[in-house]
């Protein structure tokens, strides 16, 4: 489920075991999702962007590599490799098909005789009208795009933010196309992650052409804290880069930061502009438009039907949550993982790409290629080679994770306390999403 970047290289392991698959995308093309963020340059090169059973389909068509040394914009990632191993899959992929739900042939989630035995039963609507395809193993590959987190500060939508709809968007604006709509505003910026960091340059670049365009800067944490961390560390120097542009960008351009806020509500005032409310008392005032950059959270309700085991905090299978957790591990270590820890109760479901991540905001697409080579090797049976997962990823130099509430502590050293050096963690988003 998904023809984006993991479900097509699920896609090309299992090819590559001369396996049938089909891949059910919602979308007109390839990367659909990672066409809505085509003008973000992506942190990673193109070396860490391209999967080798894919990459060997693609040679064995013609293809050409592009230069491993360049950083992508999420359109050259579409258009110079997911549409053409898409096009090398041929008919195996199938567009403008959504998945309703997922269920086991003849049996509700209470069933249990026979159930492992029984196939999959994938409910889809499609131009042609609604069916269902019978398969014996499901990847899902559908990633969070689709779900954005709220502006509201308890994780659900703030009071009056359904009805602001019109002034709030939840995605980092192309201002190469939009800069209409936000220059010479008032416009809140609420988020700290790479996408929040990646609004704030852009707005304060716009407010060197567009006098009066100010930035609000809705920070949940009692502290800016790390926001800005691994700038100075990161083994990804594109991510590191991003995170010194936007400290200059806050420091040096017309950017008041509000820590501590929490949303609670939205209101619309005779103008049209909003007032945003914390819970805490705090007020902005006069906001032309507001961009959300908080995250995402994975779309369970096709999975309704599905036995699931997931961690109640992240909605991460359950096995891999501990090892991802940034209550937990905001700069551990990404142990090994693959088919063991993505697999579900129901026998041959598996999640992987940014979607088994569930709520954690840290992801790259190398770990979603080694998790789909090891998913694909246990559907096949070759279990020795499923368990053969090797994950090695860049330092981000980032301390601090997203459930840190207003107890920041300093850290001394490295992260948690310990020494700088190199660790295999958790990194962000491809293209800082």
């Amino acid at each position: 489920m998904g023809a984006g970047p993991a479900g097509l290289a699920a896609a090309a392991h299992l090819r590559s075991r001369e396996m049938d698959v089909l891949v059910l995308e919602a979308g007109p093309t390839a990367g659909s999702a990672v066409s809505e963020w085509g003008h973000v340059r992506l942190f990673s090169a193109w070396s860490e962007l391209i999967d080798p059973a894919a990459e060997k389909l693609l040679a064995d068509a013609g293809w050409a590599t592009p230069d491993l040394k360049r950083y992508p914009t999420g359109s050259d990632w579409v258009r110079s490799y997911l549409q053409p191993l898409a096009d090398v899959l041929g008919d195996a992929v199938r567009y403008g098909t959504t998945v309703t739900s997922v269920a086991k042939q003849s049996r509700d989630r209470l069933v249990s005789s026979g159930r492992d035995e029984a196939p999959f039963t994938v409910h889809v609507r499609s131009p042609e009208g609604a069916g269902h395809i019978v398969a014996r193993a499901v990847v899902d590959a559908s990633g969070t795009w689709t779900d954005p987190n709220p502006l509201g500060g308890d994780g659900v939508l703030a009071i009056g933010e359904a009805e602001a709809a019109d002034r709030i968007s939840y995605r980092i604006p192309d201002l190469r196309d939009q800069s209409v709509r936000y220059a010479g505003k008032h416009v809140v910026v609420a988020g700290t992650g790479a996408s929040a960091k990646g609004a704030l340059i852009a707005l304060t670049a716009l407010a060197k052409d567009a006098p009066g365009t100010r930035v609000s800067w809705l920070v949940r944490r009692a502290t800016v804290g790390d926001a800005f961390a691994g700038s100075g560390q990161d083994e990804l120097p594109e991510r590191g880069a991003l995170g010194q542009l936007a400290q200059e960008a806050v420091s040096k351009g017309p950017v008041t930061t509000l820590n501590g806020f929490r949303t609670a509500r939205v209101d619309r005032d005779a103008d049209g502009l909003l007032t945003i409310r914390s819970f805490d008392g705090q007020t902005v005032d006069r906001v032309d438009e507001a961009i959300v950059l908080t995250g995402f959270r994975p779309d369970l309700q096709m999975l309704s039907e599905i036995r699931l085991d997931l961690d109640p905090v992240l909605q991460a299978p359950r096995d891999l949550a501990p090892l991802i957790d940034p209550n937990e591990h905001s700069c551990g270590t990404v142990y090994p993982h693959g088919a063991k820890e993505l697999a579900q109760p129901e026998v041959g479901f598996f999640f992987v790409g940014m979607k088994s991540y569930g709520r954690a905001t840290s992801f790259l697409a190398l770990t979603g290629f080694e998790q789909t080579r090891s998913v694909a090797a246990a559907i096949a049976g070759d279990h020795q080679a499923a368990a053969r997962v090797e994950l090695t990823l860049p330092d981000t130099g980032v301390c601090g994770g997203a459930g840190v509430f207003d107890d920041e502590t300093e850290q001394s050293g490295g992260c948690c306390g310990t020494p700088v050096a190199p660790e295999l963690i958790t990194l962000g988003r491809p293209g800082g999403q």
